[in-house]
């Protein structure tokens, strides 16, 4: 591979404030810590994002901690109608306040604001995400319940320094592949989930980021053959020079990628089929979308647009020892996100 280098054990900043080291890990190599960051407070953002789907639908919650402000939300989508229905709360001028921990391994969250209440924990075997929004839908409700199984497995950690200050940098871990349990009521209706059909995949960052920037994210948990499988690609932001966040999970172990091209169809995001290639042939995957989960906030200095694209991805990847495994129809999702902030 061309630069990939695996990040050493220790501490992620040194004393002024700078990144020890930039690469990648299989496990929490680096250990974070708010107090060692020497930028300015505002630039600093935290959050854990959940994302748990099946092929009928899916859950995905937030706790953010962007410094200026924050972020509680629950968006359930529905994949055989093509829809989604959410609800969110802002609180302002959190400056850590909510506090999101400093481990991905360690520490749980509760957070509540205007009627949506998140409750992030680890329990034995996993971790267990508890929600609560009675006003939604205008007091229909949203509640429930999900445990997501986590036995010994690897992970996709990254430490990203940016180009635009040498105090910018975002450390990263995705955790993919957790099997998932519960229940969540969507006004007055049930939905269970199930550990043979439902995935979920957590999203750990901890940064401090340039004010306008870019990313490329995609993710895809479920059975392969009868194996657990999943993985994450992306790019788009700071410099990747040490390594890139590609990776492949299968059984539990990974099977680290180099660099991956999203290609994103002229006509729209869900309006045609996606292509993905890698510069080592190791992951060549087509996507099918299903639905764009489409967000644009313009607050002046603020704004963001996103494109969420969930749908199938068909193909094959090859793994460490050379050997093939083919891919048909795994859901997951693939995202264009544009920042300032």
């Amino acid at each position: 591979m061309s630069t990939q280098h695996e990040l050493s054990p220790g501490p992620l900043h040194d004393a002024r404030g700078h990144l020890t080291e930039a690469g990648y890990a299989t496990d929490e190599r680096k250990r974070y810590s708010r107090a060692a960051i020497r930028a300015p407070w505002y630039r600093i953002k935290e959050w854990d994002y959940y994302g748990i789907f099946g092929d009928d639908y899916g859950i995905g919650l937030v706790i953010a901690d962007n410094s200026y402000m924050g972020l509680l939300s629950v968006t359930w989508f529905d994949f055989t109608a093509r829809t989604m229905r959410d609800v969110a709360a802002i609180p302002l001028f959190t400056r850590g306040q909510l506090g999101l921990p400093e481990s991905a391994d360690t520490g749980d969250i509760a957070a509540s604001h205007k009627g949506v209440s998140l409750d992030f924990r680890h329990v034995d075997g996993g971790r267990r995400l508890i929600l609560d929004c009675p006003a939604f839908e205008g007091g229909k409700g949203l509640a429930g319940e999900i445990f997501l199984a986590q036995p010994d497995m690897d992970r996709m950690t990254i430490a990203t320094p940016f180009p635009e200050g040498d105090r910018l940098f975002y450390y990263n871990q995705k955790i993919n592949c957790l099997a998932a349990t519960g229940e969540v009521t969507v006004a007055g209706v049930p939905h269970s989930f199930s550990p043979d059909r439902h995935f979920g995949v957590l999203d750990w960052g901890r940064g401090c980021w340039a004010y306008d920037n870019v990313w490329y994210w995609g993710s895809a948990s479920g059975l392969v053959q009868g194996r657990p499988f999943g993985f994450n690609i992306g790019y788009g932001f700071g410099d990747t020079s040490a390594a890139s966040e590609n990776m492949v999970f299968v059984d539990g172990r990974a099977h680290k990628l180099d660099q991956v091209t999203f290609h994103i169809p002229e006509e729209g995001f869900d309006a045609a089929p996606w292509r993905f290639s890698s510069n080592d042939g190791r992951f060549e995957m087509d996507f099918e979308p299903v639905f764009d989960r489409a967000a644009y906030t313009n607050l002046g200095l603020i704004r963001s647009d996103t494109h969420q694209t969930f749908g199938h991805f068909s193909g094959r990847v090859r793994l460490d020892d050379g050997s093939v495994l083919e891919v048909e129809r795994l859901l997951g999702f693939a995202e264009e996100v544009k920042n300032r902030w």
